[in-house]
Formats: C-alpha cells, structure tokens, sequence
C-alpha cells in the first residue's frame, strides 16, 4: 500500500457518497501493515433525507471497528490503526479519532470545519493536552503539482507501511471538487425545516397517534415532563438522573442528555454507550436517535404528512440540548463539541441563542469559552457555539 492508492479507495468512497446525495467525503481504514480493514463514505443522508447528522466516513469508520472487536472479530490494537480519509477531518471526527486513538492520513482541507483548516498543522483549534497527540497521529502528505492543489507535507509522518507517501495532483483535486459539488444541496437539505411559528406542539397530541407513539417507543419518558421553553427546570433531574445511573451501570462515568422541543417538552433522554465504543457518548446517543426518530417517520411518507411531521418533529436547533456534564477538554468532549455543530450545521435561532446548556460543567466556563472561539470558522462565526450552564439551581443542585 501507498498513501495515493489508499487517498484514491478514499475519494471512490466520497464519490459513492456523492451519487446517494450526501457530503462528498469517504475514508478507508487500514491495519499496521496497510492492509484494508473497511472502507466507508458519508451517509448523512439517505433516500433523500437527513438520515443521520453524525454519520461522517470516520465517525463511522471508528464505530465499525469497536463494533466489530466487540463481536471478537481479531483486530489490531487501536495504535495501529489508521484512517485515510479524503477531506479533512471536522472537529466531530476528529476528536472521535483522537478518542479512539488512531492515526490519520488526510488527502483534501476544508477551510471551514476542518481541524487543520488553517494549513498550519500546529492544531490549535483542539484544546491544548490534545494538540500534541494531534500532531503525532494526524498526516498530511505532499501532494505533487504545480497548481494550488499542490502542497508540501506537513503533520506526523506517514506510517512506514506506506512505501510511497505522496498524493497525485488529480487525485487530491478529485477529493476537493466532490465535496465541494455537494455541500450546497446538502446543507439546504439540513436547513430546510419548518420555522417557530410552523411549529405544532406534540403535547396536544392524542396518545395514540403515530408522533406519539414512536416518541414513546424511541424513549419512554417521552412528553412525560414539561418546562418552559429553553429553561430547562428542577423536574428534569429524575429523567437525567435515570439516565446517567443507566449510563454508569453500562460502565459510563454517568453521562445522560436530553432534548426537549421548543415548547419544553422532553423528547429524549439518552445515556452513554461507552461500552460499545468509546465514541458514543450521551449526546452522540441522543442527537443520532432523534435523527432516526425523524428519518424513520419521514421515509415513505408523502409530502403533506412530511410537512405535519416536521412541524411536530422540529429540528433540535428549535429546541434544547441538556447535558447532564458539560463537555470538558478531553478528546471525547471536543467530539461532542464538533458533533453538536454537525447537529446545527447552520446559524442558531435568533431566539435560541443558548441551545446547549449543561447543569454540572465538565470544566471552567471561561476555559470553554475560550475553547469554543478557537473552533475552525464554522463553528465559530456561522454556528457560534457557546455552551451556557442551566440557570435553575434547583437542578443543579439535584445533580450535584
């Protein structure tokens, strides 16, 4: 293996991605002698609907492979293993990586969600225990020309498995124009639901109505608790509280997230499955069974009953994530920091400016901050993260 046959199993993944409709970008992962393991692309969308906003090529690529060692499958040990993959990973990715603790090879940048999207390779985007496993693990080879695709190496080196550590000209251009072609229908796509004065609330549902019943089979607790609209109050503690004994139970340090709607209703309370990966956090659980939730009902149906969907089902930016802990400056928390603007993938309501609370912090709120304005430019300037702690003592204090 070489690192331009492996970028090019890489940009034919990102290809397959661009004929189902979704982002333009696929990975391969390969074993410590650079043989292939699995290869997959994108599938944020599928059948021509938002499937699943964290399904990136390496997110999934890492679930795969603590899937299948869970099932026995005999593979090597996460240090020797690693993902090539055809645009740069994103904050979500790349903290998933970073968790999982492989290496990468990187064909195209992206100057808007990419961790290296600068081109500096000094990853200052990530927090600062991170930036020296970053450089370690993450390699962006030369790439040979003389147009502006044309680049010099930078990053860790390449494995030493890779006889040839160079990426061809057209290959590299190839990667960048795929996800290039995509990225506007896609995010239209994702930003195409109903607004807050289309929205209906599910609560005045009767029960037995299809909205009502998938809610509860998803979740149980399902529009069993009501607060006001993004002041998530005290008489959420026992929801969380369930979850995050589920979550220790499973073998988590005691993660759970919520997502109430914009009237405060509790669609999901999901806990952690760190067990089975240590990338499925709470609110990768949470936001990904929403997403289904919706994909599920949206698959089949005809365009009126998708439209009364919607306006029930509204996307999670009308609404408001609770974690149970702030993200703090692991790997994992920067995944959940990048997985969330995934979530968004566009600018927050004017009117819901603090969609992402937590009730205990994970770490110092100026820490956080900061963290959030070092993003790469997406999730700084477009969908300007900012994670803000509940304001209701009472459910502090119930999670203390």
């Amino acid at each position: 293996m070489d690192v331009q046959a492996a970028v090019a199993i890489a940009a034919a993944q990102a290809l397959a991605a661009q004929s189902q409709g979704s982002f333009g970008v696929g990975g391969v992962l390969l074993d410590g002698a650079g043989n292939v393991l699995h290869a997959l692309h994108n599938k944020v969308v599928r059948n021509g609907l938002i499937f699943d906003p964290t399904a990136h090529g390496e997110r999934q690529l890492v679930d795969w492979y603590f899937a299948e060692r869970e099932k026995g499958t005999p593979l090597p040990p996460p240090a020797d293993i690693t993902i090539v993959t055809s645009l740069d990973p994103c904050c979500m990715c790349a903290g998933a990586i970073l968790a999982a603790g492989f290496h990468a090879v990187v064909a195209a940048g992206d100057l808007k969600a990419g961790i290296n999207h600068d081109g500096a390779a000094t990853f200052a985007a990530l927090p600062p225990s991170l930036r020296r496993q970053a450089a370690a693990s993450f390699s962006y080879p030369a790439v040979r020309g003389a147009t502006g695709y044309a680049r010099a190496a930078s990053g860790a080196a390449p494995k030493s498995f890779f006889i040839g550590k160079t990426i061809n000209e057209a290959t590299q251009a190839l990667c960048s124009l795929v996800f290039d072609s995509t990225s506007a229908e896609v995010l239209a796509l994702l930003n195409a639901d109903p607004g807050q004065q289309q929205l209906r609330d599910p609560a005045g549902l009767p029960p037995g109505h299809p909205i009502v019943r998938a809610l509860k089979e998803s979740y149980p607790g399902a529009l069993a608790y009501r607060g006001a609209p993004q002041r998530p109050g005290a008489a959420l503690a026992p929801f969380l509280l369930a979850a995050m004994e589920a979550d220790r139970r499973a073998g988590g340090a005691g993660e759970a997230c919520a997502l109430l709607d914009g009237f405060g209703n509790l669609l999901l309370c999901a806990p952690g499955q760190r067990a089975a990966s240590p990338i499925r956090s709470a609110f990768m659980e949470c936001t990904r069974r929403y997403a289904r939730l919706r994909y599920d009902l949206l698959c089949g149906a005809d365009a009126a009953l998708r439209e009364e969907l919607g306006q029930y089902l509204a996307h999670p930016r009308e609404g408001t994530f609770v974690f149970a802990v702030g993200p703090d400056d692991s790997a994992s928390g920067f995944m959940d920091l990048g997985a969330y603007g995934s979530t968004m993938e566009g600018p927050l309501p004017a009117n819901n400016p603090a969609q992402f609370q937590y009730v205990r912090a994970g770490q110092d709120a100026a820490a956080l901050q900061a963290l959030c304005e070092a993003l790469p430019p997406l999730y700084r300037n477009v969908i300007k993260i900012s994670p803000s702690q509940v304001r209701d003592q009472a459910l502090i204090a119930a999670l203390a």
